[in-house]
């Protein structure tokens, strides 16, 4: 697996990049105070933009270990920074990540998230050379299995009240490619 670490990636319609402490205002703003955002998570909405500054300062300097891959989500047309996306989990003995994501309400249903997610794959799989993305959500929580199965993932089954999220205890469903899967 090669550590490069959270490089600039760009879509048609994307810029996932590095954060930086001058996100803090607008991840606040726009998605890390919301808690129909953070409903299915598990972390907390922030209470005040000073919260996501600390997270945002906890972040930052993880940037430089190879392992670490959190991209901020910025709108090419408007520069808005609208959601994260990043590797939850790396499991070097199997060469697999797992991903994890959010966005902002007002972006909801235009398919910015499957757009991310198919990108940051396609890093990981070309670039990173892992083997297998996965990723899990709360089972109250459709519509993220549905950006899982728009970004190529595969339904692999339910794990039964195995997580915890901001709802309580959940089952947790499971989506996963592996570089076989790929059809570019």
């Amino acid at each position: 697996m090669n550590k490069l670490g959270t490089k600039r990636i760009e879509t048609d319609r994307l810029i996932l990049r590095r954060f930086v402490i001058e996100d803090a205002a607008e991840m606040y703003e726009n998605w890390a105070k919301d808690p129909l955002v953070t409903e299915f998570l598990t972390w907390p909405p922030h209470p005040n933009v000073e919260a996501t500054e600390t997270l945002l300062k906890s972040w930052i300097p993880e940037y430089e270990k190879g392992e670490y891959f959190n991209w901020v989500m910025e709108l090419k047309e408007s520069g808005r920074v609208i959601g994260n996306i990043s590797v939850v989990r790396l499991d070097e003995r199997i060469d697999a990540a797992e991903m994890g994501y959010c966005m902002s309400r007002a972006h909801w249903g235009k398919g910015l998230m499957p757009e991310a997610l198919r990108a940051v794959m396609d890093f990981l799989f070309d670039e990173v050379g892992v083997n297998r993305v996965s990723a899990k959500h709360d089972a109250r929580n459709p519509k993220s299995g549905r950006v899982m199965s728009k970004a190529g993932m595969r339904f692999e089954g339910v794990l039964r009240q195995a997580g915890k999220s901001n709802a309580g205890v959940c089952d947790e469903v499971c989506y996963a490619m592996i570089r076989v899967d790929r059809v570019k």
